[in-house]
């Protein structure tokens, strides 16, 4: 649970805002009468002990909104939400679309405190419904859906000469577990092609998982786990030893799986077989725990 601790606007894009107390907040608009209402990035959001900490280091006296922040909020460090998430606050609902942004040129606020944490420590959002708040209110995290990309490597697919079917199928299935794909690619068996699209997705989208599909085997052009692993920043090897050994049971084919699965930030990446069904076996098997575990890895669960 978190309280409102500012509530500010601005005239003007780019300057610092100044604590109202309370505003309306319009949907698919932004707060009444602020700068950025109507921009992309409708409404800023910023923790109230990062704000603090950085008055207390630096020993400047920090006004509410000095940093562009609408509201300014105790109890979340909203840099670690995923985009996707949504707080909610009486009557509004909020939705997390960006975190953090590059701080541009010239920035009146770099030039006043030193230093713009805003771009790294902020994040913006869209509003959803639309209602009052004011300072002293109470926001709280709606229970969200769970985030996914998909990938498929297959340089015969990528060439056009056979349809890609599993990714496709991966992308059915996880709907209809209540996941929100929000991106697919059909990408070669390139390892270095694979590897910047997990980095890219994995760091700029944040999905709470990515799932590969191909590219697992003994071929040469067979490169998906050197591409995971070098994108991990640790290894999960319960999750690929676990589809193997459920896999086993199916076909002794499974012991020939290269499978890798690991942890970038806080996306898990998993990689799945190429065949539809085996596609469909090993998503029936991990999703329902899989759960828990992005619980525990976005904070929301004890582990």
């Amino acid at each position: 649970m978190g309280i409102v601790k500012a509530v500010c606007i601005s005239e003007k894009k780019g300057t610092a805002k100044k604590n109202i107390g309370e505003c309306n907040l319009i949907a698919e608009y932004g707060l009444k009468n602020d700068a950025h209402g109507g921009s992309e990035r409708q409404v800023s959001l910023l923790s109230y002990e990062i704000e603090t900490a950085f008055a207390k280091k630096t020993g400047l006296d920090i006004e509410p909104g000095v940093f562009g922040e609408n509201l300014l909020v105790s109890g979340f460090d909203f840099k670690k939400c995923a985009i996707g998430t949504r707080f909610v606050c009486n009557d509004v609902v909020l939705e997390i679309t960006q975190v953090g942004k590059i701080c541009h040129e010239g920035c009146n606020i770099r030039q006043m405190t030193g230093d713009c944490i805003m771009p790294r420590e902020g994040v913006f959002a869209k509003v959803i419904s639309g209602g009052k708040i004011s300072v002293g209110d109470e926001m709280s995290i709606e229970k969200r859906a769970y985030t996914a990309a998909v990938i498929t490597a297959s340089d015969r697919s990528f060439e056009g000469v056979r349809e890609d079917k599993s990714g496709p199928l991966v992308k059915e299935l996880l709907e209809g577990y209540g996941y929100k794909v929000i991106s697919y690619d059909l990408l070669s068996d390139d390892e270095n092609m694979i590897y910047k699209r997990l980095v890219e997705i994995s760091d700029n989208d944040m999905p709470d998982v990515i799932f590969t599909t191909g590219g697992t085997g003994f071929s040469v052009r067979d490169r998906v786990p050197e591409a995971t692993l070098k994108a991990g920043d640790r290894n999960v090897p319960g999750i690929s030893q676990a589809i193997r050994n459920y896999s086993f049971n199916i076909t002794p084919k499974a012991m020939l799986s290269r499978a890798e699965s690991v942890i970038r930030k806080r996306t898990i990446i998993i990689n799945l077989p190429g065949s539809p069904k085996a596609v469909r076996e090993c998503l029936e098997f991990v999703v329902p725990t899989l759960s828990h575990g992005i619980d525990i890895l976005r904070g929301e669960a004890d582990g």
